[in-house]
């Protein structure tokens, strides 16, 4: 059952730390419990249009250093590595990266997302696919930020997240829908303009198009 917030569900506030900790652990216990079935029906996933685009929007020609922001068991993390660039993991699931850093042999971060710790300026670009919406909105400003600020200089975020106009538990998930000008007003209130976007799957009709994929411009934040 899904509880959006149309339906009344309480939306966690920016001190609700007791409900953001429950938000975050059982989701990730979600994940926890299906890991092997999840890295199963998701393996073979055809996700080459998203690293495309990520990957164009970067500096050509030469070695980036990517961070897969929500890496799950690795399939994209070793893509990136294959092409030739130096690619770091970082999911909440604990499983997840260890199934990554054996899939791929890339570094991983086992790190959940309302408590990152990431250095400044660490990387070109940053892949968040079919992660971002798992953050509340009350949130998600916060963890923007701190993905602007592991940027490099006019680097990229890219975004592949389900559409759609709710929040809230989808079964024993939290999840965080949004069209494209709810997920432009976040981004841009975190630094980033976005450079462009489209719908997922390609040749579909946009009824049967349930992916928004969004690739974002670190933008220099103005200082007070």
């Amino acid at each position: 059952m899904f509880i959006s917030q149309s339906g009344g569900a309480l939306m966690p506030g920016a001190n609700d730390a007791a409900q953001l900790q429950k938000i975050e652990r059982l989701t990730l216990d979600h994940y926890e419990q299906a890991a092997e079935s999840f890295r199963s029906a998701t393996f073979d996933h055809d996700v080459s249009q998203n690293i495309e685009a990520f990957l164009s929007a970067l500096p050509q020609g030469q070695q980036l250093d990517i961070l897969d922001f929500g890496c799950g068991p690795g399939r994209d993390l070793s893509t990136f590595k294959r092409l030739g660039h130096r690619a770091i993991g970082l999911d909440g699931s604990k499983t997840f990266c260890q199934m990554a850093l054996e899939h791929s042999s890339c570094p991983t971060l086992h790190q959940q997302f309302l408590n990152l710790n990431l250095a400044a300026e660490s990387f070109d670009g940053i892949y968040a696919n079919a992660s971002l919406f798992h953050i509340p909105s009350a949130e998600l400003c916060g963890v923007l930020k701190l993905l602007h600020r592991a940027l490099r200089p006019d680097g990229i975020l890219f975004s592949s997240n389900p559409r759609g106009s709710s929040e809230g538990w989808n079964g024993s998930r939290y999840c965080h829908y949004m069209e494209l000008n709810n997920s432009q007003h976040f981004l841009e209130q975190s630094g980033f303009k976005i450079k462009q976007h489209y719908y997922r799957p390609a040749g579909q009709p946009r009824e049967q198009q349930p992916w928004l994929a969004i690739v974002s411009q670190r933008l220099s934040l103005q200082k007070d």
